[in-house]
């Protein structure tokens, strides 16, 4: 199995539709339109990268990322990840390693100082990010806008 993680392309967004119904299933399906209109907006974003991990022609997972210019820390940079999903037929193969270290190392190349995410509530994915050298160093808030 040859997996590779590149930036996705336009071409990559119905693999990547298929993969956020995997990770949020109560979400209604977005329409075409919208969801062209939207990979538009997200692919001109400066500074975000939208990574898919394709295994022999096939994408199975992806992570999206967004470098922050900061005034803090000298000025360095932090990488946000966030929409991390490998296919369920696809887990535990190594494809969610191998995006979380293509993550950091944009996060390297662009100069940030730190790769920062949120986690689910899970600790068997808590025990993942913790395996790709992430640790637990914050208490994470949100509030959602209806």
């Amino acid at each position: 199995m040859k997996i590779t993680v590149r930036t996705a392309t336009e071409a990559d967004l119905s693999a990547l539709l298929s993969l956020y119904a995997e990770l949020n299933p109560d979400d209604a399906p977005l329409p075409p339109a919208t969801a062209a209109a939207t990979w538009a907006a997200v692919s001109r974003q400066q500074g975000r990268t939208v990574l898919v991990a394709d295994v022999d022609g096939t994408v199975v997972g992806t992570a999206d990322c967004v470098v922050m210019p900061n005034l803090t820390r000298g000025g360095r940079a932090i990488l946000f990840v966030e929409n991390v999903v490998v296919a369920g037929s696809f887990q535990r193969r190594g494809i969610g390693r191998r995006l979380m270290e293509a993550a950091v190392r944009l996060g390297e190349s662009a100069g940030c100082y730190k790769v920062q995410l949120l986690a689910a509530d899970d600790a068997y994915v808590h025990t993942f990010y913790e395996t790709c050298g992430f640790r637990p160093l914050a208490t994470g808030f949100r509030r959602y806008i209806l």
